[in-house]
């Protein structure tokens, strides 16, 4: 692919919101695969007629699997002031997913330990009291949207909101109890064999200059499993 293929969202000459397809990565990892810093990079290249190196600070990351929106920093200052706001928890990002099965309670938190095998990449879960001394806490809270079926078969539609940013941690809790995302072929379910239905579809941080409240959502998409929900 190429940056002609993203969607900016908004921008200006201090950031963009652009959303990262299913797939691409958030930042190039030595292999031949699109990432969205380069792709921008030579959107801004081109589109300006700049030369030389173009500036353009990584924020914030998604999963290679996972869509969604992401804001870039296009001068130093706007990188320092943002990443302060990604610290100090100022920075709103939530998520959406398809899962497998109807949850019993609605809405809720779920805390766990969390312990990454860096061999493999794969993230285990652990309940308290049962986490290896080197697990990680993790915690999320979510909300149920809208209950259908999918092949015969019950899902759901939750918005996730994530108390700490751990590798995989959503498709891993959430596994965990019972609730795999569809299209996850790492740790999820084979009734869906697309992409993985997880999307950061909400975004919002104050403008690093104006001070300006911003806030972007994307809608729906419209393909399987999502459609069931439309």
């Amino acid at each position: 692919m190429t940056y002609k293929d993203l969607t900016i969202v908004f921008e200006d000459n201090h950031l963009i919101v652009a959303v990262k397809p299913a797939g691409v990565l958030s930042q190039a990892d030595g292999s031949d695969a699109p990432d969205m810093l380069t792709l921008l990079k030579e959107y801004i290249k081109e589109k300006y007629n700049k030369p030389g190196a173009v500036f353009l600070g990584l924020l914030h990351r998604l999963d290679r699997p996972v869509s969604g929106l992401m804001v870039f920093a296009k001068t130093s200052k706007c990188a320092s002031r943002i990443s302060a706001q990604i610290r100090d928890r100022k920075v709103t990002k939530r998520y959406r997913a398809v899962v497998e099965g109807n949850f019993k309670d609605k809405k809720g938190t779920l805390t766990h330990y969390a312990l990454k095998d860096p061999k493999t990449n794969n993230t285990k879960i652990f309940e308290a009291g049962k986490a290896p001394k080197d697990a990680k806490p993790v915690k999320l809270s979510y909300e149920v949207a809208a209950e259908g079926e999918y092949k015969g078969k019950k899902i759901s539609l939750v918005e996730i909101d994530l108390n700490t940013g751990r590798s995989h941690q959503i498709r891993t809790q959430l596994q965990y109890i019972g609730h795999p995302l569809l299209g996850d072929a790492r740790y999820g379910s084979g009734l869906y064999k697309g992409d993985i239905a997880l999307q950061s579809f909400m975004l919002g941080f104050d403008h690093p200059i104006t001070g300006e409240r911003m806030e972007y959502s994307l809608d729906l998409q419209q393909k399987d499993p999502w459609m069931v929900f439309l």
